[in-house]
């Protein structure tokens, strides 16, 4: 009598599964909270009389990026439970988060011109590379190719 492989996986898969919706329940608590310090943050530079201090804004645009990539993450998270295609959602995931860095991209945060040139320049290469990346996920399809 041998132990049956597909039998001995399902446990570690089922508790996988449960894992991944617990992720994603976590995030979704991230994003309540993320939402309620982004209306007080919004709340404090109106009052303040920052509201048209460039840093202040780009910090702010900066949070509410950061919560769409909690968004697209999650949207994995559920997909992959589901037992959805999740590439084009981490595509763009990674669109998101490529474009939070280059928003926020100040050349303060250099140690001179080259570093930061060098910098820009991988990010301009990133944000080709996924927007062609995510271009050809949504619009070629390859006979016989299972759905990413």
């Amino acid at each position: 009598m041998g132990i049956d492989l597909d039998d001995a996986a399902d446990p570690a898969a089922r508790a996988m599964e449960w894992l991944v919706l617990g992720a994603a329940y976590f995030l979704l608590l991230l994003f309540l909270i993320g939402v309620f310090d982004l209306f007080v943050s919004l709340y404090r530079l109106l009052a303040a009389g920052d509201f048209t201090d460039p840093v202040e804004v780009v910090g702010l645009l900066d949070s509410v990026l950061l919560l769409l990539i909690i968004v697209e993450v999650h949207r994995t998270l559920v997909a992959y439970a589901r037992g959805q295609p999740v590439l084009r959602i981490v595509v763009s995931a990674a669109i998101i988060a490529v474009s939070r860095r280059v928003i926020s991209f100040r050349l303060e945060d250099y140690g001179g011109g080259n570093e930061a040139l060098l910098a820009a320049a991988a990010l301009a290469v990133l944000v080709l590379a996924l927007t062609v990346g995510y271009f050809l996920l949504d619009r070629v399809s390859v006979p016989g190719r299972l759905e990413l």
